[in-house]
C-alpha cells in the first residue's frame, strides 16, 4: 500500500528577515509531515511518498529571496531539503514535485485562476505529466526500472561512420558544438554506468573496425571495459538485442536501445516491444536529455552495490567465455574457486534486499514483492528463517545474488519467497542455497521444507532447476 503525503493547506509563512520566526515554521511544517507519517506507520505497512513543495513564481525582494529568512522562497527550499534528509535513508520515498514544476515552468504549473475556483494545486494540463512521474516513483519501487543501455555507435556516440570516415573523419571532441553533443552522451552512459546501469553495443559493423575509436581515437570518454557486451556484426539490430540480453541473462524489459536511425527504432519497437526505443530528435545535441527524461532509470535506492553491478555483468561475461573454452560445466565452475557466504537479514542490507525481491524474475519461486518496511517485519519474526546469500570467485565479488524468507509452520517449514540473481544462474548456487536450507530444518527439528511455485512468463527455468535440485537429493 502507498499513501502520499502532500502540503496543500500548509501556513508556510513567516515574518521576511526574522531568521528565529522563520526556523519555527520550518518546524512546525515538518512536524505535521512526521505526525502523519508517524500514524500511517504505527497502523499499517505502507509506504509513504512524501512531496517536495514547488516554489511560488512571484518573490518579494526579487533575488533577495533565496537569501533572506522568513520569504516564501528560503521557507520552501529549507522545508525540501528537511524533507530529503528524512526520507534519506527510511523505506519511504521523496516524490520530487518541486523539481517536476520547475522542469514544466513555474508559471505554467502554478494557475492562480484554478486554484482560487477549486484549491487545484496545479494546472489540470500538467496532470498527465504529474501522474505519469508519480507512476515512474511506483514502478520504481516494483522493480520495474530498466537495467540495460544498449548504444548504436556511428552517429550516436560519434559524428560519422567509421568504416567509411575514419578515425579522423569521426566528429568528437571539445571545440566544436556537435563534437560536444556527442561527448555528452557518452558523458550520460558513463554517469548512467557509474550509477549501476549496464551498457552493452549493438552496432552493425565489422567488430575491429568498430573497436579502432575506443582504442584510437584521442577524444573518447568510453572504453572497451565500460561494456558487459560489445557487439559488432551485421546481423538485424533485432536478433543482436535479444542475444544481449540472453548473454546477460536479462529480461527484454530491461533493455533501453538508443539508436539515431529511425529505421532501426522501428524494427527494433515492432520485433521486440518490451525493449523500450526514446525517439530522438534531429539534433544530437538532445540525445542526451532525451535519454534522461524518458524516466527508465528511475531508482528508489542507490547501495554500494548498485555502484558494482555493471563491474558484476561485465566480469559475467567473461565468466561465460571462460566457460566456452572449459568445455564441461564441472571443469569450468571448477575453475571459478567459488565462494559462498549465508547471512540472516540485517538491517544494513534491507534496501538491497528488498531491491532484489522486487527485481527477480527468472528465479523467483512466488513472485511476491516486498517492500522494505515489510523486509524488516520478517526480520524482526521470530518465527520467520532468512537468509542472504553472496558470492565471490576469480573473476570477483558477485556481491548479494540470493534471498529466501521461510516461515514455520508447525513441524514445517514453507518457502515464502525464495529469489536469485539472473548473474549467477546455472552455476548451482541453488543446490548450495537448498543444502543450507535442509542444514537449519535438521537443527530446528523441522519435519518438512515446503515450497510453492506460482509459474509466471518470466519464471519457467524455476520449475527445471529446482527439480534438478531434487534429482541431486534423491
Amino acid at each position: 500500500m502507498l499513501v502520499a503525503i502532500d502540503y496543500h493547506g500548509l501556513p508556510i509563512k513567516a515574518t521576511p528577515g526574522d531568521a528565529e520566526a522563520a526556523q519555527t515554521t520550518v518546524s512546525a511544517c515538518l512536524e505535521y509531515f512526521q505526525s502523519i507519517r508517524a500514524g500511517i506507520h504505527a497502523n499499517g505497512n505502507a509506504v509513504c511518498i512524501l512531496q517536495t513543495v514547488p516554489r511560488p513564481v512571484e518573490t518579494l525582494f526579487g533575488n533577495l529571496d533565496f537569501v533572506l529568512p522568513g520569504t516564501q522562497r528560503w521557507l520552501i527550499e529549507a522545508i525540501n531539503r528537511r524533507l530529503a534528509e528524512i526520507v534519506g535513508g527510511s523505506s519511504d520515498l521523496l516524490f520530487d514535485v518541486s523539481g517536476l514544476a520547475e522542469t514544466a515552468g513555474l508559471a505554467r504549473w502554478h494557475d492562480t485562476t484554478q486554484w482560487n475556483i477549486a484549491r487545484l494545486p496545479f494546472a489540470v494540463e500538467l496532470l498527465p505529466i504529474c501522474a505519469e512521474h508519480a507512476c515512474r516513483l511506483i514502478a520504481a519501487l516494483r522493480g520495474k526500472s530498466r537495467r540495460c543501455l544498449i548504444l548504436d555507435l556511428d552517429n550516436t556516440l560519434w559524428g560519422g561512420v567509421i568504416g567509411d570516415d575514419g578515425l579522423d573523419g569521426l566528429v568528437l571532441g571539445q571545440g566544436d558544438a556537435t563534437g560536444e553533443a556527442y561527448l555528452s552522451v557518452q558523458q550520460t552512459a558513463l554517469a548512467l554506468r557509474d550509477r549501476g546501469i549496464v551498457l552493452a553495443v549493438s552496432s552493425k559493423n565489422d567488430d575491429e573496425v568498430a573497436r579502432k575509436p575506443f582504442r584510437l581515437h584521442p577524444d573518447m570518454l568510453l572504453t572497451e571495459e565500460h561494456f558487459a557486451i560489445f557487439q559488432a556484426n551485421w546481423d538485424d539490430k533485432a536478433s543482436n538485442i535479444a542475444a544481449i540480453a540472453e548473454e546477460l541473462s536479462l529480461g527484454l524489459d530491461a533493455m533501453v536501445f538508443l539508436d539515431d536511425n529511425p529505421v532501426e527504432r522501428g524494427l527494433v519497437r515492432r520485433m521486440l516491444p518490451q525493449v523500450e526505443v526514446p525517439e530522438l530528435p534531429d539534433d544530437p545535441a538532445y540525445y542526451a536529455r532525451t535519454l534522461l527524461a524518458t524516466g527508465y532509470f528511475e531508482a528508489v535506492s542507490f547501495s554500494p552495490e548498485d555502484r558494482q553491478r555493471a563491474d558484476f555483468y561485465r566480469d559475467n561475461a567473461r565468466r561465460i567465455a571462460l566457460r566456452r573454452q572449459a568445455g564441461d560445466l564441472d571443469s569450468y565452475l571448477a575453475s571459478l574457486e567459488m565462494r559462498i557466504a549465508f547471512a540472516p537479514f540485517d538491517d544494513v542490507n534491507r534496501a538491497r534486499i528488498a531491491q532484489l525481491i522486487n527485481k527477480s524474475n527468472q528465479y523467483n519461486l512466488t513472485t511476491r514483492r516486498y517492500t522494505e518496511s515489510e523486509v524488516k517485519e520478517v526480520q524482526q519474526d521470530p518465527d520467520c528463517f532468512t537468509l542472504q546469500v553472496r558470492l565471490s570467485d576469480t573473476f570477483g565479488d558477485n556481491g548479494m545474488i540470493s534471498v529466501v524468507i521461510c516461515r514455520r509452520r508447525g513441524e514445517d517449514l514453507e518457502v515464502d519467497t525464495w529469489v536469485m540473481s539472473c548473474r549467477v544462474l546455472n552455476r548451482k548456487v541453488e543446490v548450495a542455497v537448498l543444502m543450507e536450507l535442509i542444514d537449519h530444518a535438521r537443527t530446528e527439528g523441522v519435519r518438512r521444507i515446503l515450497g510453492r511455485y506460482i509459474p509466471t512468463e518470466r519464471n519457467a527455468l524455476v520449475r527445471l532447476l529446482v527439480t534438478r535440485q531434487i534429482d541431486l537429493l534423491m
